[in-house]
């Protein structure tokens, strides 16, 4: 379940920063996409530990 939420989080964290991004520019959007995967794989772990163990 845990790499399926990792998954998850960083599709959807690199989605919502290369949206946020974009509006700046290409590599902008690239650099705040790379962050919203780690913050939404952190999220994914953070989920997954509270909710399963």
């Amino acid at each position: 379940m845990g790499k399926l939420l990792g998954f998850i989080g960083a599709t959807v964290g690199s989605s919502i920063g290369w949206w946020a991004g974009a509006r700046v520019g290409i590599m902008t959007a690239f650099l705040v996409s790379v962050v919203g995967t780690g913050v939404g794989l952190y999220a994914a772990h953070r989920v997954n530990d509270h909710y399963f163990g």
